[in-house]
């Protein structure tokens, strides 16, 4: 699959606060929990749970979202298909950071230890 730069702004403008309920629904719905999600999340960008809020009530792009965050060093590991593409080969490293978080939720909601979602 072809990744246009129009898909790759289409990204960027999402808002995180228009998703996050999304892998909230995703996670929830197969038995994981949102202290979960917000591990995941928090080891992906550094963002506890009051950023986290901060930046949902922010209604922050994903541009925006992750301009803020400080990617985990061990973010590279994170490889797979998500969405169609294979994440460690997106060339745009914004997208490629939202396709990391995409297949990390995926990976909680399809109940892999957290120790493996968290590259440890």
């Amino acid at each position: 699959m072809q990744i246009t730069d129009k898909h790759n702004e289409r990204i960027a403008k999402m808002t995180f606060a228009s998703v996050y309920p999304h892998y909230l629904t995703k996670v929830e719905g197969k038995g994981r929990t949102k202290e979960e999600l917000h591990q995941v999340i928090e080891w992906l960008t550094g963002f506890d749970e009051e950023m986290l809020n901060k930046l949902i009530n922010e209604n922050v792009t994903f541009e925006t979202f992750f301009e803020r965050a400080e990617l985990n060093p061990n973010a590279s590991l994170i490889t797979g298909v998500i969405c169609g593409y294979r994440v460690q080969d997106i060339e745009n490293p914004l997208t490629r950071k939202v396709r990391y978080l995409d297949k990390l939720v995926d990976e909680l909601a399809k109940g892999k230890k957290m120790e493996k979602i968290l590259r440890q």
